[in-house]
């Protein structure tokens, strides 16, 4: 279950529209921050997606991805021309395609290393969309499948596409809007398929067209309603809603840290609580969490981007990067298993050690959490129009700094005694750590 925001330059303090998202997945499907450079391509050549291959573009440009490591898709990215893209699930009365074919992720990455702008970037996905269709496991634990919907953005255009098997249909974003795992698009859109309501008809979703609502008529009835979907749409669209021409990077981060709760919340109780910040538990609801986040700043000259790279956004930190200069050293790639080398992983000890003592472990370093992201992102803003050499030096640093910060975190927290849990918060937990490999969590 995942979220993803967008704010245009109407909406922002700045006038420079940021994106933000979360990716909530399995706790061990380690993801991974993936820069892939411009490429010329030879004609007629093919590139293999996560199960089907198809037509490689002659030209691709320079991505920076957040994909989980088994697939070739991507939950979120950008690319060098500061086109981004965050991908949801969603679910329909129409069952989803279990055979192989493209992931939403698929499409989503492919979208990015095509295309320069949002409108080319729509075309693009509904063109594989139509010609190849969505479908195969979504996930790298059990089985999920799921249609998907998409927030495509640059510094001057959003759109909202939202997909069911072949039909989709599309919504240009005047200034906030946001999906979760719903549909959101009703009886107003800009574009859609050419048969999107008589398919609805053909499938008995409707009896007829008078009165028409896309998100109504397809939206199934479980996995929408139990995934809470739209409650968390709605929590993530009010607060945007609210902070219209105030919107900054910070902001967009603490919303993604959202706990609908607030001090009261405790990840270890219940089996069916979901939040913007999600943490995993006991039961097929809570089985994933967020496991990345992002934040783009879209300045036109010079898309700036804060990410995670880790877990759960309320016990990591935003490190700044941009495309056109050097990377820092994430670390080796994450996979399903515990490697202290990942940056995923690293992170991990000290997400689940707060986990087993929430309010209290957390309480002894979020203020400095905020203190230190708030210097990152002023730094970062500061170097902005500086070479390529001084900005990556600088994300090289925050990268030292957070991870030499958490380390630290990691000791204060342990110093904090847990608290008893429940039997299936524990037996879930300890099943997550035993087959990823965990060293012991205190």
């Amino acid at each position: 279950m995942c979220d993803t925001l967008i704010a245009t330059k109407l909406a922002t303090a700045s006038g420079i529209a940021i994106f933000g998202k979360n990716s909530d997945r399995h706790p061990n499907e380690g993801q991974q921050l993936v820069y892939i450079p411009a490429a010329t391509h030879p004609p007629k050549s093919r590139v293999q997606c996560t199960y089907i291959d198809i037509p490689q573009a002659r030209q691709t440009h320079a991505v920076l991805l957040s994909k989980p490591f088994w697939m070739w898709g991507a939950e979120m990215g950008v690319n060098e021309y500061g086109l981004v893209i965050g991908n949801e699930a969603v679910f329909s009365k129409i069952p989803a395609n279990k055979k192989p074919a493209l992931l939403g992720m698929d499409m989503l990455r492919a979208a990015l290393e095509r295309t320069t702008t949002p409108g080319d970037a729509l075309h693009v996905i509904v063109e594989l969309l139509e010609h190849y269709g969505q479908g195969g496991n979504c996930t790298h634990e059990g089985m999920l499948y799921y249609h998907n919907s998409f927030i495509i953005a640059n510094a001057n255009d959003a759109w909202v596409l939202e997909t069911v098997d072949r039909q989709w249909a599309a919504r240009q974003v005047k200034d906030v809007y946001s999906i979760s795992n719903c549909l959101t698009i009703g009886d107003e859109w800009d574009f859609a398929s050419q048969n999107l309501v008589e398919f609805a008809i053909q499938n008995k979703l409707i009896n007829s067209a008078a009165a028409f609502d896309y998100a109504k008529d397809y939206s199934d009835t479980v996995l929408t309603k139990f995934g809470r979907g739209r409650n968390r749409r709605e929590t993530t669209y009010c607060i945007l809603d609210e902070q219209r021409g105030e919107i900054t990077p910070e902001s967009m981060m603490h919303t993604l840290r959202h706990h609908t709760a607030g001090k009261a919340f405790d990840p270890l109780n219940g089996m069916t609580g979901v939040d913007v910040c999600m943490h995993a538990g006991f039961g097929p609801i809570r089985v994933g969490q967020s496991t990345a986040s992002m934040v783009v700043y879209l300045n036109k000259e010079r898309p700036l981007i804060f990410a995670s790279g880790t877990s759960a956004p309320c016990t990591g930190i935003f490190k700044p990067l941009w495309l056109d200069a050097p990377l820092p050293d994430f670390g080796v790639a994450p996979g399903a298993s515990f490697n202290p080398e990942s940056l995923f992983w690293n992170h991990e000890r000290l997400h689940r050690s707060v986990l087993l003592n929430y309010s209290a472990r957390l309480a002894t370093f979020a203020e400095e959490r905020d203190e230190l992201e708030g210097i990152f992102v002023r730094g970062a803003m500061n170097l902005n129009k500086s070479s390529a050499k001084q900005r990556g030096d600088y994300a090289a640093q925050c990268l030292s700094e957070s991870l030499a910060a958490e380390a630290e975190w990691l000791k204060r927290v342990e110093g904090v005694a847990p608290i008893r849990r429940s039997l299936l918060n524990r037996r879930a937990w300890d099943g997550f750590n035993k087959k990823a490999g965990m060293p012991r969590i205190n």
